[in-house]
């Protein structure tokens, strides 16, 4: 288990590691929420503020109107108490009337004050104030009655509990945040403030009486009322009025009773007679009152106006801020879904086009790149639009496309160079494959010819034969050279050849083909041009069956029509192989290995010709475990390159010199299959042909029946001396041999020449019978004694030396 120290940092790391749509959900939402709760916030803050416009609203409405109403008539009840002071034999009427009148507006601001509260803390503060004021007006009412207290005091309450309510008004709508609104209500403040202030002067004149007198203090508040009220209106309430108010209070200016009021006050500041207990006021006073009536209703009706403007303004204003509430959700809202449209929208289209490039870019480097790539190793022509080109895209997801657009086109190159240098390898190493060739050619027609000069000397004929045939072995490793250098093998054949002597062809390429037990079927041929390319792969899989199987062991080949075409099995009895190895082998006879790989395993060269072989037939080769331990490779040809046998049609040419064939090889994992057609660092291979084998007794001749099963050729014999009257000659035309030179004519084989006398007699019974031949020295004059190797060797020999032979002539005939 890994310790959580090794494994924790890269852990962390892929747990750090956020995908490009979460990141892209992530850049899309942060701003989205944050825009949200802006908004919310906002609105909140907006909604807030309409609510205390409409709970002012509310109160004005439901308090504020009353309480006007209840202050006027508590002005007009002290002025009508200060005058009951000032003369008291006057009938009391109008107190009465301006009681009654302030007992009916107390009873309905009491009514309002009780269906909720102001709002505010300082309102309610207020309007409790004002409540118990008006508690205590009864008890003053009845001080004015027993004329108990004097008037100063009695105005003061009054003039006390006016301020309060002027107060409540500044407490109600001074909390609210918009400025508009709150210049609004410091004009309506204003305009109570200085009502109150022609209030007050109508009390004072009223408490002058007919005597016309005031007291010093009350004088100069008179004086100090006039100025403050005309002050307010100039400076704090007529420049703020609206357009109708401000005609309004303009007619109020204009009138007669507003002039009177103004010269009266006047009068009363310049024209005053001062007295010893205070101030006489001038005689056009009198004229005070009427005036007073006549701008105080209008006076009202301007308040009035006003406060009722600020109600309906506020009531406006809640309602704009409800609607810009409204509007900002709205608007946010579309925002917002404008954001999640087109984030997701970039989202998609950022990781489509991202899907696109990985998908082409998995299309590239899993289809694209390795086809060409193959195309290339085999020389074959490149389509460039099916790799991916340069556009020139300024965006990241172009730039990335361009990037490895240009990262293709290196590999490319690199792989077309490669294969340029492969080509021109393989061309090179087919060209010194040729060469090559054609001295082992000419070294084979010169061992024939040597064969044929000191025929007579047995134990130089033998070792002659043995030359020949390590010179064929070296010519199949040429031509496998040639094979994997993408050459060529040429072939001679021009008819198609049975399968019976294929086998035997192939198993004449085998040193040690006197192992190889053959079992084939007459009844079908092979097609010419594919004889040398299957005899070639047969020899491979026959070599290498005999080089790894015991030095004892027997190899057998067997041939068999089946669904699929023509199945050739070679089986042997070598070591076991793992299924890892099996793998691995089969593996590699399906690809086509680099140099690279050629030059590392050069001493296992058999598997990649056979597969290469097999691609060029369209063959299918497996190798698998046989039931008696070795291996089996099977060999299936497709049935293209089948036809049937002609009856009684004569070997091909070749056959007549072929030994028995295979095509199995079995080894040790390791060793044995891996090694295909390999020789030893010394040239030697797993048995030495020297060396005498359980076969070297068995027939000379030609192939043997014992009554059951197919045909089984036995070891051809050899080291028979070859005469010029048993081997009649045949001159190619204009009388020249092929090559120059004072060398003998070439011999024609005619059947059966070729044979000694003894071997053309049939042996007796019961030689037959047991299976072997007769001594292969009979009918000789000096009986001598030769090995059934040398035998062997030498016969080989002799029939590969004949096929190169018949080759060169058939290549130089016109």
């Amino acid at each position: 288990m890994e310790p959580p120290a090794a494994r924790g940092p890269s852990t962390r790391r892929r747990r750090r590691t956020v995908r490009l749509r979460t990141l892209l959900v992530l850049l899309a939402v942060v701003p989205t929420v944050a825009m949200a709760g802006q908004v919310a916030v906002t609105s909140d803050r907006l909604l807030e503020q309409s609510a205390h416009l409409r709970a002012d609203v509310a109160v004005g409405e439901r308090v504020g109107v009353p309480l006007y109403g209840l202050m006027t008539a508590l002005q007009a009840e002290r002025t009508a108490t200060a005058a009951y002071w000032a003369e008291p034999s006057e009938p009391g009427e109008e107190l009465a009337a301006r009681r009654t009148a302030s007992d009916r507006a107390a009873a309905v601001f009491r009514r309002a004050a009780a269906g909720g509260g102001a709002g505010t803390e300082e309102a309610d503060r207020r309007l409790r104030e004002v409540l118990d004021g008006l508690g205590e007006l009864a008890d003053r009412r009845e001080r004015t009655d027993a004329r108990t207290g004097g008037p100063e005091s009695t105005v003061a309450y009054y003039t006390h509990l006016i301020g309060q309510m002027i107060r409540f008004y500044q407490d109600v709508f001074s909390h609210t945040r918009d400025g508009e609104l709150g210049q609004e209500n410091q004009v309506v403040i204003a305009l109570y403030s200085a009502a109150e202030m022609l209030a007050q002067q109508n009390t004072a004149i009223a408490l002058a009486g007919p005597s016309r007198e005031l007291s010093a203090p009350r004088f100069g508040e008179f004086v100090n009322l006039v100025g403050a009220h005309r002050y307010l209106y100039d400076r704090w309430i007529v420049p703020y009025l609206p357009p109708g108010d401000a005609e309004r209070y303009a007619r109020l200016v204009g009138s007669s009773a507003w002039q009177t009021k103004t010269r009266v006050e006047n009068h009363v500041v310049s024209d005053h007679a001062g007295l010893r207990s205070g101030v006489r006021l001038p005689r056009e006073v009198a004229a005070w009152p009427t005036a007073a009536a006549a701008w105080g209703t209008r006076v009202e009706e301007l308040n009035t106006s006003r406060l009722r403007g600020l109600l309906d303004h506020g009531d406006e204003k809640a309602a704009a801020l409800e609607a810009e509430v409204t509007r900002l959700i709205a608007v946010s809202g579309a925002a917002l879904l404008t954001v999640v449209g087109v984030v997701v929208l970039a989202t998609r289209s950022v990781l489509r086009r991202l899907r696109l490039l990985h998908d082409r870019t998995v299309t590239v480097a899993e289809r694209t790149l390795p086809d060409v790539v193959a195309r290339l190793r085999d020389g074959r022509p490149v389509d460039e639009t099916a790799l991916p080109s340069v556009r020139g895209d300024r965006d990241e997801v172009g730039r990335i496309s361009d990037a490895f657009a240009r990262a293709v086109a290196v590999s490319v190159a690199g792989h077309r160079e490669l294969a340029a240098e492969r080509h021109g390898f393989g061309t090179f190493a087919a060209g010194i494959a040729s060469r090559t060739g054609n001295l082992v050619s000419r070294q084979l027609a010169l061992t024939e010819e040597l064969q044929d000069a000191f025929g007579a000397d047995e134990e130089l004929l033998a070792r002659l034969m043995r030359a020949d045939q390590l010179t064929v072995g070296m010519r199949r490793q040429i031509e496998n050279l040639l094979i994997l250098a993408g050459g060529e093998v040429p072939d001679p054949h021009t008819e198609p050849m049975r399968v019976a002597d294929l086998l035997r062809e192939a198993a004449a390429e085998v040193e040690e083909f006197r192992r190889i037990d053959r079992q084939a079927l007459d009844e079908i041929s092979v097609r010419a041009h594919a004889i040398s390319q299957v005899s070639h792969l047969l020899a491979e899989l026959l070599d290498n069956a005999t080089r790894f199987s015991p030095p004892r062991a027997r190899v057998t080949v067997r041939a068999e029509l089946v669904a699929d075409g023509l199945t050739v099995e070679v089986e042997d009895r070598g070591p076991r192989v793992g299924p890892e190895r099996y793998a691995e082998m089969n593996a590699r006879l399906h690809s086509a290995p680099p140099y690279a790989v050629l030059a590392e395993e050069a001493h296992r060269l058999g598997l990649f010709v056979v597969g290469h072989l097999a691609d060029q037939l369209g063959a299918t080769v497996t190798l698998r475990r046989s039931v008696y331990g070795g291996t089996s490779a099977v060999v299936v040809l497709p049935e293209r390159l089948l036809v049937p046998s002609e009856a009684g049609a004569r070997p091909s040419p070749g056959a007549e010199r072929r030994g028995t064939g295979t095509t199995a090889g079995t080894g040790a994992e390791g060793g044995a299959w891996a090694g295909t057609g390999a020789e030893g660092a010394d040239g030697s291979t797993a048995r030495d042909a020297d060396t005498p084998t359980e076969d070297a007794d068995a027939p000379p001749g030609g192939p043997v029946r014992d009554g059951s099963g197919p045909v089984r050729d036995a070891a051809p014999a050899a080291s028979v001396p070859r005469t010029a009257a048993a081997l009649p000659v045949r001159t190619p035309p204009g009388g020249a041999r092929p090559g120059g030179g004072d060398r003998p004519p070439l011999p024609e084989r005619v059947p059966q020449t070729h044979l000694a006398a003894q071997l053309r007699v049939p042996p007796p019974a019961a030689e037959r019978g047991g299976g072997s031949g007769p001594d292969p020295g009979a009918g000789r004059r000096d009986r001598a004694e030769a090995t059934p190797e040398e035998v062997a060797d030498a016969w080989a020999d002799y029939e590969d030396g004949t096929r190169k032979v018949e080759a060169e002539l058939r290549r130089e005939q016109p």
